[in-house]
């Protein structure tokens, strides 16, 4: 539930990791990619979620409730929780781990929302990071966390937002209070330490300069580093097919190499899949460690109305090994929502 971190903090932070970076293009092309980087097979399928859904927050009969605004494509864990998407209007969430994480005491008396939710009850409502941010800073609801399926310990994670503007933001919790990063310049998030301690370690790389050395390791502190080196350093292209392989290489390069086993970390976690969302032409970009192809789901052939849209769900197989080509639009299946983890 919410609260402490007692049994989370045991456990080292590269041992669930991921990294996120937003693309800045010329002439708005603008792209966010992320790696989901896991100690075990996550469960993860697509779905295509329309207009019009109505939500509650998983947190009990004080639950904060909404209608979602905005269709979006959507990633899941364990189809219990969104962990990455992309809306209709660009807007793109991506929720990483962060051992530090610490929600405030959730006491049912207040509009609680499931951190299984938290990146859909964005992505259903802001078409903007500017205005997510106003919403949030409000803090119209009490973030509950609960443990991580078939694991004892709570899932501390930390929520990125980015826009087809390039707008950017990084949400934490510490010590029980939110925190916001905002700004085009947040472009790279990973995991341990928080996000302002970050941006210190980063500092003291961008003195070194990229040409002359980068951290290898697969640290997020090193992650890090590379990605907010190199996303600058590639070409701000207007073409969307080098761009969105420019993007892959970034992501690639700070991706943890599959099935990796380090003696003194054995529960280093391998990158299972990448997505890369061009936030201007709306496409979104699956990239599964065990197959042999990219495939992608068009928005402008998604049907996300209210009146005749429907739940459909792409199924990615166990370990995300089924092989998909091209657009897969036509490869999802209509079926029942998932519920999210909550009390």
């Amino acid at each position: 539930m919410a609260g402490g971190l007692a049994g989370a903090m045991t456990f080292a932070s590269a041992a669930d990791a991921c990294t996120r970076l937003v693309y800045l293009g010329a002439n708005n092309l603008n792209m966010t990619a992320r790696s989901m980087d896991w100690s075990e097979e996550i469960g993860t399928n697509l779905w295509i979620l329309p207009r019009g859904m109505e939500r509650d927050g998983a947190a009990g009969p004080n639950s904060v409730k909404w209608t979602a605004k905005y269709g979006s494509v959507i990633a899941t864990a364990y189809d219990i929780s969104t962990t990455d998407g992309m809306n209709e209007a660009g807007l793109v969430a991506n929720v990483l781990w962060l051992a530090e994480s610490q929600y405030p005491e959730y006491d049912g008396k207040t509009p609680g929302l499931a951190i299984s939710a938290w990146a859909q009850y964005v992505l259903d409502q802001f078409g903007t990071v500017d205005e997510a941010v106003k919403h949030l800073q409000s803090e119209p609801f009490t973030l509950v966390t609960d443990k991580v399926p078939g694991q004892d310990r709570l899932a501390t994670l930390h929520l990125s937002i980015s826009d087809a503007s390039g707008d950017s933001a990084i949400i934490e919790y510490l010590d029980g209070k939110q925190i916001i990063h905002h700004g085009r310049e947040f472009q790279v998030m990973t995991n341990s330490p928080s996000f302002r301690q970050q941006l210190a370690l980063n500092a003291y790389w961008k003195e070194i300069g990229g040409t002359v050395m980068l951290p290898g390791t697969n640290r997020a502190a090193d992650r890090f580093a590379r990605a907010a080196f190199y996303v600058n350093a590639i070409p701000k292209s207007e073409d969307t097919r080098e761009a969105t392989a420019s993007v892959f290489s970034v992501i690639r390069n700070a991706s943890v190499p599959y099935g990796i086993s380090t003696p003194n970390q054995p529960n280093i976690a391998s990158t299972r899949w990448r997505t890369v969302a061009d936030q201007k032409n709306l496409t979104y970009f699956f990239d599964s460690a065990l197959t042999p192809n990219v495939f992608w789901v068009d928005f402008s052939k998604v049907d996300f109305s209210k009146e005749t849209g429907k739940v459909r769900k792409l199924d990615l197989g166990p370990d995300q090994r089924n092989t998909y080509s091209g657009a897969a639009n036509d490869s999802f299946v209509e079926t029942k929502p998932f519920k999210f983890l909550g009390l």
